[in-house]
């Protein structure tokens, strides 16, 4: 942000979605977003069995809403239901990629539900919905790099109606001065607030950023007849930057749309926090032909991040997960299931899986701590140190510095279509 520049800051986010250009884009820069389009087509597919989306069919069918936009699975719809149950299925398995900032992160593929639909919507080609998934991209990250929103409280589908609304502005034609009324109008109604992480999780930490899609669906269209949001988003009394109690300064006079190289992508069915976690307990368990019988107890130190979301920290006790939700954000249950079944995926995700006594056993072994030096090096690095105690006396160590998917070592292209095979097989079980 410059103070010369007598633009609002939603002024400003609007010009840089309107501005976006393809030729902003590298050869490598593509490639990458193909890569994370199709890791995303991947999760949306292994979501597919998942009770939860025949629930929404059942509500599409009570609110029927005649539409040309496809329900991922078939069938079709309007618009912004499209955009709910899309991004639904892209988050449901938690296998989606991330963004990883100070203080927080944010899920970029949670804009993939929406853009995908606004680009039908809009009959756009597949060269205008990939420039308006990069513009959604750079604007959600490069908002949750210059806020710790998680940190102060909020959840980041506060900033992920900021992208998803400049998104879907820019498919549907809309001026730059439209844009700012529809990335407005969509996020001052949509402070979403952290406390949807805490215990006991519940099954609309993976759908609140659907319903987030689905309102800026909704508010560029309205934009689109005229309807004015605030300007005063940002800067105006009682607007974002008193909020987050700092201002914001992100640059959006900076046109590159490159930031996808910065996306980390997943391999296993857990918050981003546990994959460094998961490998390392993985390669422990497969090096030394460990069987979880005898697993006396695991110590598992990690930065103060993954502590607090995944291993009893801030957001309440993980000693008793009995649900997916709980589940996939539980440290202590994500490596009692991996060493129980070497491999955590979806049919770890299963309730009669979680509930069932072997795992609630083992997970009772299991302390999570944070480390200070772990915690030094978030974001640049997602670390953790395992160590496992046998009941014939061995004491098995294993420190992971990062994890396959991760900045230092990314997914390779012919890991995300083996990923995204693996999913194909899930859906056809």
């Amino acid at each position: 942000m410059t103070e010369s520049n007598p633009r609002s800051a939603v002024e400003r986010i609007a010009a840089f979605a309107a501005a976006a250009r393809p030729e902003r884009r590298t050869n490598e820069t593509l490639r990458l977003f193909k890569r994370n389009i199709l890791d995303s087509i991947g999760c949306a597919i292994a979501a597919l069995p998942g009770q939860p989306f025949q629930a929404l069919r059942e509500q599409f069918e009570e609110y029927r809403a005649p539409g040309r936009c496809t329900l991922i699975g078939g069938g079709k719809t309007s618009a912004d239901q499209a955009a709910l149950f899309n991004s639904g299925l892209v988050r449901y398995v938690d296998l989606l990629d991330s963004y990883m900032a100070p203080g927080g992160l944010c899920h970029p593929s949670d804009n993939f539900g929406t853009v995908l639909a606004a680009a039908e919507l809009a009959g756009a080609s597949g060269e205008e919905f990939m420039l308006s998934l990069a513009v959604a991209y750079e604007i959600q990250c490069r908002f949750s790099a210059a806020v710790p929103v998680m940190a102060k409280g909020f959840n980041h589908a506060t900033q992920l109606a900021i992208s998803a609304a400049a998104s879907v502005g820019k498919l549907l034609g809309l001026s730059a001065g439209e844009i700012a009324n529809a990335i407005a109008i969509a996020t001052v109604d949509n402070i979403s607030l952290a406390c949807v992480h805490a215990e006991p999780v519940s099954q609309w930490k993976g759908f609140s950023p659907g319903m987030t899609g689905m309102r800026a669906i909704y508010a560029a269209s309205l934009a689109k007849r005229g309807f004015e949001g605030p300007g005063g988003l940002f800067q105006g009394p009682d607007g974002l930057e008193r909020m987050f109690g700092q201002p914001i300064r992100v640059d959006w006079e900076d046109p590159s749309l490159a930031i996808v190289a910065q996306t980390v992508l997943k391999k296993y069915c857990s918050l981003i926090h546990g994959q460094p976690v998961l490998e390392a307990v993985l390669d422990l368990k497969r090096r030394n032909n460990l069987v979880a019988g005898n697993v006396e107890r695991v110590h598992c130190d990690v930065f103060q991040g993954a502590f607090d979301f995944a291993g009893g920290g801030r957001y309440g006790s993980k000693d008793h997960p009995q649900a997916k939700e709980q589940a996939d954000y539980n440290l202590k249950y994500l490596i009692a299931a991996a060493l129980l079944d070497d491999q955590v995926g979806p049919a770890q995700l299963q309730s009669a899986r979680i509930q069932a006594l072997d795992a609630q056993e083992l997970l009772a072994r299991v302390e999570v701590r944070p480390d200070e030096h772990f915690t030094a090096r978030y974001p640049r690095e997602l670390n953790a140190r395992i160590t496992i105690y046998t009941t014939d006396q061995r004491v098995l160590v294993k420190e992971q510095l990062g994890y396959e998917g991760g900045l230092a070592n990314p997914m390779t292209w012919d890991r995300t279509v083996e990923k995204f095979h693996l999913a194909e097989r899930t859906f056809r079980g």
